[in-house]
C-alpha cells in the first residue's frame, strides 16, 4: 500500500497542537520555535526557555497564519515559514540575506521534516504549498535563502532549505553575498 499522500495547510490556533507535536518538546531546533528571524538576538536566546514558544503561539493567535504544516494522515510531519519580508526583522538586517531590491516579497525563512520523512521531497511540497498561499495573499514574488550545499549537511544546519528544493520548485537565483548563501526568487 502506498504512503498516505501529504496535504498542506496553514497554521492556525486549531493546528497549534499538531505543531507541538511535530517540533517537540526543544521547539523543532534548541528552542527556536521559529523565532529565529522574528526576534532581536536577546530576547531570541532568552526565549529559548519558553518565550519563543509564546511568542509563535501569539503569532498564530493574532493572525495572519505564519506559515504551513504537511501532513501526512493526521499526523504533521512538516512546517515552513512563510510571511513578508517584514515580519522578519532580523532578515532584514543581516548582510548577506539584505533586501535585493525594494521589490515587495514574501520570504520562506525555515523548512523543518520530521526525522523520519526527510529526503522523501516534503520540503519541495511546503515550498510549492507556501508559494500558493502568498499568492493567495496577493504575494506577486517569494523569495528564499537556502543553503547551497556540495557535501551532505547535519539536518540543523540547513533549516532554511536547500538550494536544490528551491530551484526544482522554479526559484532562481538572484543574487549571493555569500558563498553558501544564495538568495532567490520566484514570481507569482
Amino acid at each position: 500500500m502506498p504512503p498516505a499522500r501529504i496535504r498542506c495547510e496553514p497554521l492556525t490556533l486549531e493546528r497549534w497542537a499538531d505543531l507541538v507535536s511535530l517540533f517537540g518538546p526543544r521547539g523543532a531546533c534548541g528552542g527556536c520555535w521559529c523565532q529565529y528571524w522574528r526576534r532581536s538576538h536577546s530576547a531570541f536566546e532568552q526565549g529559548k526557555t519558553g518565550g519563543n514558544r509564546q511568542a509563535l503561539r501569539r503569532q498564530v493567535t493574532s493572525g495572519p497564519p505564519p506559515g504551513i504544516l504537511a501532513y501526512r494522515g493526521e499526523r504533521a510531519i512538516g512546517w515552513c515559514a512563510i510571511a513578508p519580508r517584514e515580519s522578519f526583522p532580523r532578515l532584514q538586517r543581516s548582510r548577506v540575506l539584505a533586501p535585493v531590491d525594494d521589490t515587495p516579497v514574501w520570504s520562506i525563512t525555515c523548512i523543518f521534516v520530521a526525522k523520519a520523512e526527510r529526503n522523501q521531497g516534503v520540503s519541495r511540497q511546503l515550498i510549492r504549498a507556501a508559494c500558493r498561499y502568498a499568492r493567495a495573499q496577493s504575494a506577486r514574488v517569494v523569495e528564499g535563502y537556502p543553503v547551497e550545499t556540495t557535501a551532505r549537511q547535519a539536518d540543523p544546519f540547513v533549516w532554511t532549505g536547500v538550494a536544490s528544493a528551491f530551484r526544482n520548485e522554479g526559484f532562481n537565483e538572484v543574487l549571493r553575498r555569500g558563498p553558501t548563501r544564495p538568495i532567490m526568487r520566484r514570481r507569482g
